[in-house]
């Protein structure tokens, strides 16, 4: 397939060229692989815990990310099906839509948000190396702060150990990741599933965040407030793989055929987020009883283990699992992105040596230091933008395109993509359109503006962000295009 693409090319390079077909080897099981190795990591272990500490029970925590999930699973396997087909990444198939030189645009804002996520995962990782050297050398649990950072400088450290060895993996190419992936997916449900047992054993059951109450249950604290409390909650969920639904042509394109990425996809993702969400909550529930206190972070839980070998273990495949979760999240589809910028000049190398040189910039320990900040400022804002995204892909591609594409016009300047010098008017104003009504919300959340000098339907539309994004693009992209379609 790469003989329809002009190796001279300026929009084009071997990392961007359609992948041909005897390059595509991923099939069900490594697709599933793929979603349960992303899904198995510490961030969804301690996703409930936000949900829950908002006034849910552990099942309405866990039946909301899993319909989450289910929601998200649906653009996830229809943007998918063009990198299959056509073996294209997401920034090679933005083009279709924002043009050649607009699908930038996209894919700029999809690589910093990457980023942002790629920072957090890394300083998780970093964390956990940390959590346990200080278990073998306790002075190190005491170090002084840099008061600039509001870190340790062996945090520091561990943080920038463990940044060195994704960029080694990067560095590897994406075979290394595929393998990286199927070796993860089932130790880490292996260790969940071993920590649910000893959870269970040593409490003599689960505890009783298990059999904790509601706090929007009649009678409770916050009786009546549960659908203002969920639906905001539903979105945070959605945006937690808002990023994957749109670049995930990045990995499609390697699949065998479209059943197995939809069967993959299905099969790895909803379960998989839920059950590790359990064992999450689970596992924090008997920590109450076994220990004294709620430790939510499972470092924390593997860090009472005296055992030196178990400790090594732990640190082992904790720091395997966020390895793999990052780079098959967080650095694969910017590192593509990044690429699209200036594809002569950015490999998949430079791009993801640039995502990791940003996520140390963004200082990731300070953005997830506030849980509540994190699900209704980062996952729900940035969902904001994603979300219109996500519609005008799938508008321009199932509805005005019927699945149909011209291979060499996307990757050349002058096209049926090129539109207005290259930039498609009609993508642009959707997206802004899609986004602009979650703008005064946010800014509310922020307290840039005061939330009491809103309308409550400008805020109420912050809680719908992914949706309304998504919606307001997708219709107001295809009316355009009908009234404007070579623009």
């Amino acid at each position: 397939m790469k003989s329809v693409v002009s190796p001279s090319s300026i929009l084009s390079n071997d990392d961007l060229a359609p992948v041909p077909p005897e390059g595509r080897k991923w099939r069900t099981g490594s697709i599933a692989a793929l979603w349960i190795s992303m899904s198995a990591c510490i961030p969804t272990y301690m996703l409930a815990s936000s949900l829950i500490g908002g006034g849910m029970n552990w099942s309405q925590a866990v039946l909301t990310i899993f319909l989450g999930n289910l929601i998200v699973l649906i653009p996830m396997i229809l943007n998918a099906h063009a990198g299959t087909k056509y073996g294209i990444p997401f920034p090679v198939f933005c083009r279709a839509s924002f043009g050649v030189f607009g699908a930038n645009v996209p894919a700029v804002l999809r690589a910093l948000v990457a980023c942002g996520w790629f920072g957090i995962q890394t300083w998780i990782g970093g964390g956990a190396i940390h959590k346990i050297l200080a278990i073998f050398f306790p002075a190190l649990a005491g170090s002084a702060v840099i008061p600039s950072l509001g870190i340790s400088g062996i945090q520091l450290l561990c943080f920038l150990f463990f940044w060195g060895i994704n960029m080694w993996v990067v560095y590897k190419g994406i075979d290394s990741i595929r393998l990286l992936l199927n070796i993860k997916a089932p130790l880490l449900l292996a260790l969940g599933l071993v920590l649910l047992w000893w959870a269970w054993k040593e409490a003599g059951g689960f505890g009783p965040m298990l059999s904790q109450p509601s706090a929007f249950d009649p009678g409770q604290p916050k009786a009546g407030q549960f659908w203002v409390f969920f639906l905001p909650s539903l979105t945070g969920m959605i945006g937690f793989w808002a990023t994957l639904s749109l670049n995930i042509p990045d990995f499609s394109r390697y699949a065998v055929s479209q059943r197995d990425q939809v069967l993959g996809q299905a099969l790895g993702l909803p379960l998989t987020m839920a059950l590790y969400s359990f064992i999450g909550v689970a596992v924090t529930s008997a920590t109450t009883i076994i220990f004294g206190q709620t430790l939510w972070d499972p470092v924390d839980v593997l860090t009472r283990f005296k055992n030196p070998a178990v400790l090594i273990f732990a640190m082992f495949a904790l720091c395997l699992a966020t390895l793999a979760t990052n780079i098959a999240a967080n650095v694969v589809g910017p590192a593509n992105d990044f690429a699209q910028l200036a594809p002569r000049k950015i490999t998949f190398r430079i791009g993801g040596l640039i995502t990791g040189l940003i996520g140390i910039l963004i200082m990731p320990w300070k953005l997830v230091a506030d849980p509540s900040g994190y699900i209704f400022t980062w996952l729900v804002g940035y969902s904001a933008l994603l979300g219109p995204i996500g519609g005008i892909m799938i508008a321009d591609y199932f509805v005005w395109r019927k699945m149909t594409l011209n291979l060499p016009n996307l990757y050349q300047a002058e096209g049926e993509y090129t539109y207005r010098s290259g930039y498609s008017p009609v993508a642009i104003i959707a997206l802004l359109a899609g986004a602009l009504p979650s703008l005064p919300g946010f800014l509310a959340n922020i307290k840039v503006i005061d939330p009491a000098s809103l309308p409550p339907f400008l805020l109420g539309i912050y809680s719908y962000a992914w949706f309304a994004g998504f919606g307001i693009a997708f219709v107001l992209y295809l009316i355009l295009r009908k009234l404007f379609p070579r623009s």
